[in-house]
């Protein structure tokens, strides 16, 4: 089953261009040659005996093709397997369409305007590298130049250090071992003449310091399995944004996946950890590629100790950007990159989404894992919100971002340069958009239009410059300036005022050749002022206005699109109202199209034919195959070279591919390009009858009733190899998309050889029709993607992409991978099935060159012959470190670093560079020598990385006058070998930095003492100081320079106390002087408390403000205040500063008077106020507060206490509440009775204490019922009479208390007490 291809390509026109090629796979092999058009443009244009010979040889190549594919036919009908020779002719031929010139050609005896050619452009740069700002240009007589920097005149001839080049406004700075800063600034060329002067766009000098990378502590993280973690970067601060790598101790890249993953901070985010991430060498390694320097961070170690229980499960949250909002700025045309990084585990799906409309799909793509959504050259349609989605199990988390893309002053027309006769009217139109609305300005040889003189005749007008009756004087370089926040842009256009008859100046008869469809130009440049008209025929076409095919540009060029055979003729440019013509003579040609075919095994040829100027030498011819180089040697006996023919003795599989004919001249190059496609033969003979095989693919595809969603497709039936045909299979693939996937579109019987096709608009397809036969289908492709991913030494690692499965197209799917050794193995190849990749082969020695293929198989049989590639074995550690290294000291802070080139042969894999390890120990001081270097550790390590072929490298940035060491390493994509023996080396002394810190102090109104310490650079043996001060508001005064001959850290001076002053004090060495650091003051004048006092009162307190006097000293004093009601005596605050300007006075009284006063020497101010609130008014005095009376109140109650208590014990002794027996009959025999003189005495004692009238209120309270109560219950039952007694009983019973009397002649209240 053989396959048919062709491309389709559709629109939603109703007339789509069908663009159809087959390649027909029967064949042997096929070879597509392209007519190569080599442009020598006087060579062929002029020399018409040689173009005379082209198309007399054009003819002859034609036949040839025709006759080759007249044979190629009689091949397929009769004598199908014949033997043949194939012949591919690859012709050069020259051709040279004229380029279109849109400024005007002012002849060289003329005089002309300055034009600027060359535009200075902005540059980054450090102190090692050379600065150079060109400009160029153009005019007659030749302009000169001059430089403005930051709106001041600047001469770089004036300039020792900057070199100017000749007849040129070009300067540059050599890298030296000095300051740069003073080079910064933002410069525009001026370019003049005594026609006017054209003005360059502006071009910045940014400079900066090279980064450098502080000495910092190790890093240990220890966190528990789950957890998320972020190890931080912190690359070295820079105006040069970093390229930040993760890798190991090894230099191997961190795996990166959507758990791990490395953030545009440089940071390396962990969604979650596992404890397989336990490492100690996470290094972040910091790329400056402007500084040419890497700077190597401290390793971090991150352990992570296993969980103790079961690692639960976490809802995503945003690691990166914070938040749940987030804002971005951009310029129209800049890319910019969306950041979601989320933690979470499982580690969290990103998608993103537009929320106000569709993403773009040709303008955003999503990287490192979707983690990042890149926009390239955004675009204002653009702006808008995008939601970025992190999802798993346990939720999802969101973050919003808002862009808002502005564009930079862009043109939308601009002005043009012409020439103008007197009396004209010249318009000058300048547009320009950009998101702010730029404001657009004129200016006049380099003078704002607002400076100039107005003029009548000169109008401006919504951007529209307009100058009326034009003179002479009028001739200048205009130029427009459009500007917003962002950016400005700049435009000169001259308007040259002269009378000059019209000319042409392009030649006669000039001869032009174009390939059929193709686009060319015929020139008919003119000149002359005012600009003359002109006019095109052609010798068939008569006025060409009317063909929409040809269109006049702006120059008087005649331009013909889709030039076809009937263009062929000559045409005639005519100036207007003259007599003014040339004539151009047009050839189209065609490209044959050549189709070969033969037998594989058989020879082949391969011819490159070209022409070249006959005044050019020798071509030299270079033969390609797959853009890779051929030569005799390159595959033993394989290819032949035989000047222009490249002869392939023997075809094989391999040999398939993109052959290229390059013919390369001192001034041109041109090339060829054909391809060789190899398939599998069918053998037919009488004797032994074939057996039923796969059919061939259909032929003679046409494609018929297009219509806008629909075509039908038409072929012929291929030999079916008996086996009939089952059915046709039509398969689709989008051109341009991603997926480059063959689809299924429908399929037919094998007995329709028509499918109707049901499209998509705007969408171009690309075919191919598939005959099925009871054969089955094999697959009908190869795994792409095929390399070796080798890693471990001695181990060849062969991978590969998978196939769909869609493409396995039977049962038992595996792949047949195929190796063998490039050199030494001869044509044997190694051969093993298996089911996916990887397959990994042991013991093939380090780094080996291997030719590896794979090949798709199924139950059905083998797919297609698979193209070979070159992959290597394993790399290994480099075995030695280079050889004679040395250091050659070229200044203070620079050196270069030579050694000798390693053994190839030791370095045991592809050699990618040598690495220089910069060691710096410190500055050399009385106990650093260089002696006692051994055994201590560097301050700082760098490291520089060179390519594979230097030998020698120049290092700049380092400390002068300080210790180093220095080794050189050599490695490969395995790692790094050992290093050289250490250097060590010293640099020379310097001048030194500037001082760390200066401080002014003015002891008095006459002095000013510096107080300052020392660089912390010193670069040597610091000798002293220079100081420098001159008055600020003077600028006749004179610098004052001291010069301090010892280090001390301080001096003092007698300055003016009516002047300011700027200092600049600077360290020297033997060296020089130092950089500088500037302060500016002046003396502090003696003064006294303020007098200028604001008061604002509360209820107690009230605020004090005033205002300092500049350059007055600080003075101490302290606030009296006396309330005006109160004690004459007066009180003040504590210490107040005159430098404090606001002071809270508390502790006074609401809605009271006051005198506030301020004595110094003598009282400076006074002032009376009154505090907010209601007065407190004082209680007066009396006897009721005096202690006295006080003590006696005290003592009577305290009396009065004890009485009370006195006759409640007394009275509940009583016999008021005795009880008397109920039955005397029943008293205790044993009892003794109490006669009533006893008792009396006892009722008389209680009457003297406490009589019954005093005590009314106590004998009828409630207390003393309950205890009668009680008393009434315990004489029943000691009595032991149950029966109640009558009232008369009763009221002589004994329970009248004034006649009770217990058992025991006490009273039963007594009684109840025990």
């Amino acid at each position: 089953m053989d396959i048919l291809v062709f491309f389709f390509c559709w629109a939603t026109c109703h007339t789509p261009n069908l663009i159809i090629a087959s390649l027909s796979s029967s064949l042997n092999y096929s070879v597509s040659s392209l007519l190569v058009r080599w442009y020598q443009e006087r060579g062929i244009q002029r020399d018409k005996a040689l173009r005379r010979t082209l198309l007399r040889f054009y003819p002859l190549f034609l036949c040839l093709a025709a006759g080759s594919m007249a044979g190629m036919s009689h091949q397929r009908v009769s004598t199908r397997g014949r033997c043949a020779t194939l012949l591919l002719s690859l012709f050069l031929l020259s051709v040279a369409p004229r380029a279109a010139n849109s400024t005007i050609n002012i002849p060289s005896k003329l005089k002309s305007p300055p034009v600027i050619t060359t535009q200075p452009k902005s540059v980054t740069t450090f102190s090692a590298d050379d600065i150079s700002l060109t400009c160029e240009a153009t005019g007659n007589p030749p302009p000169e130049f001059r430089w403005v920097r930051d709106g001041l005149e600047f001469d770089p001839s004036k300039d020792p250090e900057l070199s100017v080049f000749r007849d040129s406004g070009s300067f540059s700075l050599t890298a030296k071992d000095g300051p740069i800063q003073q080079y910064q600034g933002r410069y525009s060329c001026y370019a003049m003449n005594e026609l006017g002067t054209a003005v360059s766009n502006e071009a910045r000098i940014v400079t900066a310091n090279t980064p450098t990378l502080q000495k910092e502590k190790k890093i240990n993280k220890k966190v528990e399995e789950g957890e998320s973690v972020v190890l931080s970067c912190n690359p070295p601060n820079s105006t040069v944004a970093p390229v930040i790598h993760w890798m190991d101790k090894r230099l191997r890249h961190i795996q990166q996946n959507e758990r791990v993953i490395q953030g545009r901070d440089g940071n390396l985010y962990f969604s979650h950890v596992t404890v397989a991430d336990s490492r100690d060498d996470y290094t972040c390694n910091t790329q400056f590629p402007s500084a040419r320097i890497i700077v190597l961070k401290e390793p971090i170690k991150l352990t992570v100790t296993p969980s103790n229980s079961v690692v639960r499960n976490r809802r995503p949250q945003m690691m990166r950007p914070s938040g749940s909002h987030s804002s971005y700025l951009v310029l129209s045309g800049q890319n910019l990159e969306l950041e979601c990084i989320a933690q979470g585990l499982p580690s969290p799906k990103i998608q993103w989404i537009r929320k106000d409309g569709v993403l773009s799909e040709s303008r955003t793509f999503k990287e490192s894992f979707d983690r990042v959504l890149r926009f390239v050259n955004i675009s204002e349609s653009d702006s808008g919100e995008y939601q970025c989605t992190a999802t798993n199990t346990q939720g999802i988390v969101t973050h919003t971002y808002s862009i808002t893309v502005e564009a930079a002053p862009y043109w939308i027309k601009e002005p043009k340069s012409q020439l103008y006769a007197p009396g004209e009217t010249v318009k000058l139109h300048c547009k320009a958009d950009g998101i702010p609305k730029p404001e657009v300005t004129w200016s006049i040889n380099g003078n704002p239009l607002s400076d100039i003189d107005p003029d009548s005749r000169r109008s401006l007008k919504h951007g529209v410059l307009t100058l009326k009756k034009v003179e002479l004087s009028d001739t200048a370089v205009y130029q427009c300036k459009a500007a917003n926040k962002h950016k400005s842009i700049l435009v000169n256009a001259y308007v040259y005022v002269i009378e000059l008859p019209p000319q042409i100046l392009t030649e006669d008869g000039l001869m032009y050749s174009v390939a059929e469809g193709q686009t060319t130009e015929l020139a008919c440049e003119t000149f002359g002022s005012p600009l003359p008209n002109v006019t095109w025929e052609g010798e068939s076409w008569g006025a060409l206005v009317a063909n929409p095919r040809m269109s006049q540009l702006v120059d008087g060029s005649l331009q013909i699109n889709n030039a076809s055979l009937n263009d062929s003729g000559q045409y005639t440019c005519t100036v207007s109202d003259s007599k003014i013509t040339i004539t151009a003579e047009l050839d189209v040609l065609t490209a044959p199209i050549l189709d070969f075919e033969d037998k594989r095994g058989k020879p082949a040829t391969l011819s490159c034919e070209y022409l070249v100027d006959s005044r050019q030498d020798v071509p030299q011819v270079q033969w390609r195959k797959n853009r890779q180089k051929l030569t005799e040697s390159s595959d033993s006996d394989k290819y032949m070279i035989d000047e222009s023919t490249l002869i392939i003795p023997e075809v094989e599989e391999e040999d398939e591919g993109v052959y290229t004919c390059e013919v390369i001249t001192t001034l041109d190059m041109a090339e060829g390009s054909g391809s060789i496609t190899i398939v599998a033969s069918h053998h037919l003979s009488s004797e032994n009858p074939p057996s039923p095989d796969r059919p061939d693919p259909p032929t003679q595809v046409l494609m018929t009733e297009p219509k806008d969603r629909s075509i039908t497709l038409n072929w012929t039936p291929g030999e079916e190899h008996n086996s009939p045909v089952i059915e046709y299979l039509i398969e689709f693939e989008e051109t341009g998309s991603e997926r480059n996937e063959w689809e299924e579109h429908s399929r037919v019987s094998g007995s329709s050889h028509r499918a109707f096709l049901s499209l998509k608009p705007f969408i171009s397809y690309r075919f191919r029709v598939i005959a099925i036969n009871d054969i089955g289908k094999t697959p009908d492709r190869n795994p792409e993607g095929v390399c070796s991913d080798s890693i471990d030494p001695g181990t060849l690692v062969i991978t590969w992409k998978e196939l769909d499965k869609r493409s396995f197209n039977g049962p038992n799917f595996h792949y047949k991978v195929m190796w063998r050794k490039v050199l030494g193995s001869g044509p044997h190849w190694h051969s093993k099935d298996v089911p996916s990749p990887p397959f990994i082969i042991k013991d093939v020695g380090n780094f080996s060159a291997f030719d590896i293929k794979v090949q798709a198989v199924n139950e059905m049989g083998e797919g297609p012959e698979p193209k070979s590639m070159i992959g290597y074995s394993g790399e290994d550690y480099p075995l030695e470190a280079p050889l004679d290294v040395g250091v050659l000291l070229i200044n203070s802070t620079a050196i270069k670093v030579t050694w000798a080139a390693v053994n190839r042969e030791t370095v045991r894999g592809r050699l990618q560079g040598y690495k220089i390890y910069l060691m710096y120990y410190g500055p050399e001081e009385g106990h650093l020598r260089q002696e006692n270097l051994v055994g201590q550790k560097p301050k700082n390590v760098s490291v520089v990385i060179t390519d594979s072929n230097e030998e020698k490298k120049i290092l700049g940035d380092l400390q002068p006058y300080s210790h180093y060491k220095l080794a050189v390493s050599v490695f490969n994509y395995r790692g790094e070998g050992p290093q050289s023996e250490p250097l060590t080396f010293h640099t020379p002394e310097g001048v030194p930095g500037p001082p760390s810190s200066l401080q002014l102090d003015s002891p008095s109104e006459t002095e000013m003492t510096l107080h300052w310490t020392p660089p912390n650079q010193p670069n040597g043996n610091l000798k002293g100081y220079i100081l420098q001060y001159q008055q600020v508001d003077n600028e006749d005064s004179l610098v004052q320079v001291e010069k301090i001959r010892e280090p001390i850290t301080r001096f003092t001076l007698k300055l003016d106390p009516r002047s300011r002053y700027r200092f600049e004090l600077r360290g020297y060495t033997s060296v020089g002087e130092g950089q500088p650091i500037i302060r500016e003051g002046a003396t502090t004048l003696d003064a006294g408390p303020p007098s200028n006092i604001s008061i604002m009162a509360g209820e107690t307190s009230v605020n004090l403000t005033w205002v300092s006097k500049e350059r007055q000293r600080n003075v101490g004093f302290f606030i009296q205040y006396l309330k005006k009601d109160g004690p004459d005596k007066w009180q003040r605050s504590e210490k107040v500063n005159s430098s404090q300007s606001f002071y809270t006075l508390q502790g006074l009284q609401p809605g009271s008077q006051y005198r506030l006063k301020i004595d110094f020497n003598s009282t400076v101010w006074e002032k009376e106020i009154l505090t907010a609130g209601a007065r407190v008014m004082k209680v007066r005095d009396g006897f009721v507060t005096e202690s006295w009376f006080i003590g006696l109140i005290s003592a009577l109650v305290l009396l009065l206490l004890l009485l009370l208590i006195l006759c409640f014990i007394k009275r509940s002794k009583g016999g008021k509440y005795s009880v008397k027996e109920k039955e005397e009959g029943q008293i205790d025999s044993e009892a003794r009775p109490m006669n009533n003189e006893a008792f009396g005495e006892y009722r008389s004692l209680e009457s003297k204490l406490c009589t019954d009238d005093a005590l009314d209120d106590y004998a009828n309270s409630n207390s003393v019922q309950t205890e009668v109560i009680m008393d009434e219950s315990l004489a029943s039952q000691s009595s032991g009479v149950r029966d109640v007694p009558d009232p008369e009983t009763l009221e002589n019973s004994p329970l009248n208390p004034t006649t009770a009397i217990s058992h025991h002649g006490l009273p039963n209240s007594a009684a109840l007490l025990d």
